[in-house]
């Protein structure tokens, strides 16, 4: 039986509106994994991927928005290495520079530095598959099932990943994830 979703995703006239409701939400997604200037081009290159795989979507599987992730997801992991340099990069520097005024930028710089550089190598330190996890669950607020049908993993890995991540984020960063 075909859902509407089936229908949504196959025909491509109506696929444009898939485009207009996710891309800013999986642009957002890929800007906080990589660098802003690549996250526009691999946005849209996952609407271009899964308007080519449209025939293979399965809603039983799970919906748009988790598949979405999922093609979005394998693309960062194509640029991975970026992904790791940005962290190790932030854990040196700290964010960028803001436009408030003065005293109140070195204030925001000095914590948000610290926030940003233990985070980040806290980030770098966890395996593919957790930061993966984390990240859609903390960027893509994505429950645990959408998770698993994105990556294609069971709900338990899910789980257990995410478990193990939130382990390792608080013995790095001293706090509760």
């Amino acid at each position: 039986m075909t859902t509407f979703l089936d229908r949504e995703v196959a025909d491509p006239e109506r696929f444009s509106a898939l485009f207009d409701a996710h891309y800013e939400e999986i642009r957002r997604y890929i800007g906080r994994r990589l660098d802003l200037d690549v996250a526009e081009d691999l946005a849209a290159e996952t609407f271009l991927i899964a308007f080519r795989r449209r025939d293979g979507f399965d809603a039983a599987r799970g919906g748009i928005r988790p598949w979405l992730y999922g093609v979005a997801t394998k693309l960062i992991g194509r640029h991975r290495r970026a992904e790791l340099r940005r962290y190790r990069a932030l854990a040196r520097s700290g964010p960028p520079v803001g436009e408030d005024g003065h005293e109140q930028r070195v204030v925001d710089r000095l914590s948000a530095r610290v926030t940003v550089q233990r985070l980040s190598a806290a980030l770098a330190g966890l395996s593919r598959g957790e930061r993966d996890v984390v990240l859609l669950v903390a960027y893509g607020e994505l429950t645990y099932d959408e998770v698993a049908a994105a990556l294609g993993i069971a709900y338990g890995t899910v789980a257990s990943r995410l478990s193990r991540a939130r382990t390792k984020l608080r013995d790095a960063l001293g706090v509760e994830v």
